[in-house]
């Protein structure tokens, strides 16, 4: 008889959309026609500890204690009637069900406010941008933020809404202190977690409980669900996998994360679970496992003696988001940063466009590891069957595309595919600033449905950034957001200071660099983030070839992963992190741009060497680059009415040809030769996307020029060819 598996994702992710890895997993099994189930804990424990009956709880547990309460938490304790009377109206708010409560959450009379609402003297101006339902779940978000404050101070240390405990997984090369806080009595919120997981075995009352690690802020949360299983449920077969394991627990030696769970996979989780399933079914040797390891005889064990690869992409099914509570996902806005509303507002979709990196080379990134090395992309077809699938699932058309690095021949091919099937679908995902993302590349994805992109610029260093071997420079990042920028795609940039040999002049550089940018108008967002060595990168692995040095910490039997280290040829990075954070916050805002960066800073910084207009310089730069020679050529708008009617000029008559387009706001006409607009009238219906074959572009020329009309090249310089390139004929 074959088992039945529960997936579970313990608290706390995402509070809008829950992660995609259990809907993954779910997917592959209905391919193979095994029964399974899944739970997102983090949602379920929200939703009850943030309702009238979880505070009335909550307050109860104060009432008896005898914690002293900062001056902020005994006002929220003073104020319990007001938050247990409004919490469930906010929560269906949150949820978009109540929407009419936005008036009232926006006249500063219905919700209790503590200090989450005194940053708001700050943020006044940023609600002219916003619209009043944004600026209601902006309060609701800081409402439920003092809230949480509380429960962080008096009831449960560990708790954030999108992390769990978060330092017990960082850097935890032991698992004393892990041990030591699963160990302690239970708190509220670890109470009503294993209340949860209870009414989800008693519903599933399944043989095997998988559970997705994918950040530091997960392991305990999971490790909390395996203690309870352990103890209630001695039969049952857990098992953990996700990102965490992936990255950090690849040497696993220690023997007491068994006391918690019965097995770690690694990596692709498809391959490894299929045969843990096997296993179970006693269809297989414990030995002939895939990336599994377990504690056998009091020692822990690695097996890998699976003759089967990986489970190719195309095989692994559709994700599937059955048995999760997709309407009762909580669009919040925490800050007005528009890429970081993105993850927090509104549920979207994800989606594996291939799996790996195809670039897979840059220096600070996981290279050697599997989720990255290996690159695998799916076809344009067999995502648009999937796309429509779980719209289908879902009823709801966002699409994340979380690759590391989306490809832009794929993204060409998908983009196409879309249109062709008339999908209505709004998506953003990662890039890489790569020249393959032309002008006309761009709008081909605004038209169907990209809304963001975000990429990582990093250091703004040409010499750091060839150190990382990124494969761009500045200049080009600047050429690729303006083209994204100018086709209505929001653009983010992922920004890094403190990598190795990194300057006090490259670091004031790279602000410049980053300045212009903002101030350009071709970058939206932005963030800094300090790098961090990690042991499976390239500087991990030889930091030496680097010029810094590893100090620390010793392998332990439990997590290895992030590397202390030191940087005798940098800059002290640590004193740039709050200036470069706080001129940021500005230039996303569009002010202070042109502050000195000295203002940033409280200690003495160099002047930047960059000239002023160098980011200016390097977009106007950019010449029309030919075409590939295996480039496309498609027409976005509608066929043409063609009219033919007469000039003088001077002396002399002659005949033009007007064609008239029609597009979703206006109606617009190009005027040609009459030769050349019978040729583009014959032409056009060959050009539209709803072809199957796209037309090449060097044959589209050939065409041209065989038709008797000219020298093609003189043609892309008339007026006609540049109307038509402004109304929709790209070149891809």
């Amino acid at each position: 008889m074959q088992q039945k598996t529960l997936f579970i994702t313990p608290p706390f992710t995402q509070l809008n959309t829950p992660y995609p890895a259990t809907a993954y997993l779910k997917g592959f099994l209905n391919t193979l026609g095994r029964e399974s189930y899944q739970a997102d804990l983090g949602i379920d424990v929200i939703l009850e500890l943030f309702s009238s009956k979880g505070l009335r709880q909550l307050f109860q547990q104060l009432d008896d204690s005898d914690a002293e309460l900062t001056e902020n938490s005994f006002r929220i304790y003073s104020l319990r009637d007001e938050y247990i009377s409004t919490i469930d109206p906010v929560i269906r708010f949150l949820k978009n069900n109540n929407p009419t409560l936005a008036h009232s959450i926006c006249d500063r009379s219905y919700l209790p406010e503590a200090s989450r609402f005194q940053q708001l003297e700050d943020m006044d101006w940023a609600f002219g941008t916003m619209g009043i339902h944004d600026k209601a779940r902006h309060l609701a978000t800081l409402y439920l933020e003092d809230l949480g404050d509380l429960i962080q101070e008096a009831i449960d240390p560990h708790f954030g809404f999108s992390r769990y405990a978060e330092h017990l997984g960082r850097s935890a090369t032991s698992f004393d202190e892990m041990e030591e806080a699963l160990e302690q009595p239970d708190t509220l919120l670890s109470q009503i977690l294993k209340d949860v997981l209870a009414r989800k075995m008693q519903q599933y009352q399944p043989d095997l409980v998988c559970i997705s690690v994918p950040f530091p802020g997960n392991l305990y949360g999971g490790f909390k669900c395996g203690q309870y299983l352990k103890e209630h449920y001695p039969a049952v077969k857990i098992a953990m996998g996700g990102g965490f394991p992936n990255t950090e627990l690849r040497t696993l030696r220690e023997p007491r994360v068994f006391n918690y769970i019965d097995f770690v996979c690694l990596d692709d989780g498809e391959a490894p679970l299929l045969s843990l399933l096997d296993y179970i079914d006693g269809n297989r040797a414990i030995g002939e496992m895939k990336r599994v390891y377990s504690r056998v005889n009091g020692a822990v064990v690695y097996h890998n003696g699976a003759k089967e690869r990986d489970v190719a992409q195309r095989d692994t099914g559709t994700p599937d988001y059955s048995d999760l509570p997709l309407h009762d996902y909580l669009s919040v806005i925490e800050i007005v940063n528009p890429m970081h509303r993105l993850w927090s507002d509104g549920r979207w979709n994800k989606l594996t466009l291939a799996h790996g990196c195809y670039w897979g080379k840059c220096s600070f990134c996981d290279i050697s590891l599997d989720y990255i090395r290996r690159y695998e992309p799916m076809t344009a077809a067999l995502l648009c069957d999937r796309i429509e699938e779980i719209i289908a699932q879902t009823n709801q058309n966002g699409f994340h595309f979380v690759d590391e690095a989306a490809p832009p021949a794929l993204l060409r091919d998908l983009a196409l595919e879309i249109i062709r099937r008339k999908l209505t679908v709004v998506w953003w995902t990662n890039i890489r600033f790569e020249k393959n993302f032309t002008h006309d590349l761009c709008l081909l994805l605004k038209a169907s449905g990209c809304i963001a992109i975000s990429g990582g610029l990093e250091v703004a260093s040409d010499r750091l950034l060839e150190k990382m071997k990124k494969g761009v420079t500045v200049a080009q990042v600047a050429r690729v957001a303006d083209a994204f920028t100018q086709a209505g795609i929001m653009v983010h940039a992922y920004l890094m200071y403190g990598f190795p040999t990194q300057t006090a002049q490259e670091t004031i550089d790279s602000l410049e660099m980053v300045r212009q940018l903002f101030q350009a108008g071709i970058v939206q967002s932005g963030f800094w983030h300090r790098f961090a060595m990690t042991a499976h990168s390239p500087v991990g692995l030889h930091p030496e070839e680097f010029d810094v040095m590893r100090i620390g910490p010793e392998n332990g039997h439990f997590a290895n992963n992030d590397l202390e280290h030191h940087d005798p040829l940098g800059a002290d990075h640590e004193r740039f992190s709050e200036g470069l954070r706080k001129s940021l916050f500005n230039y996303l805002h569009g002010v202070c741009l042109d502050f000195p960066h000295s203002r940033w800073f409280d200690f003495k910084v160099p002047v930047t060497s960059i000239p002023p207009n160098y980011i200016a310089k390097s977009i106007s730069a950019l010449p029309e680059s030919a075409a590939r020679p295996n480039a496309v050529i498609v027409w976005l708008g509608s066929l043409p009415e063609m009219a033919v009617f007469e000039e003088k000029r001077g002396n002399r008559v002659v005949e033009l040809a007007e064609l008239v387009f029609y597009n979703k706001k206006k109606e617009w006409a190009v005027e040609a030769d009459v030769p050349v607009a019978d040729w583009l009238v014959e032409i056009f219906p060959k050009l539209l996307i709803s072809n199957s074959e796209p037309m090449l572009f060097e044959q589209f020329a050939r065409q041209y020029e065989a038709a008797g009309l000219g020298d093609f090249d003189q043609f892309r310089k008339t007026k006609t060819w540049l109307d038509l390139k402004n109304g929709g004929m790209l070149v891809l």
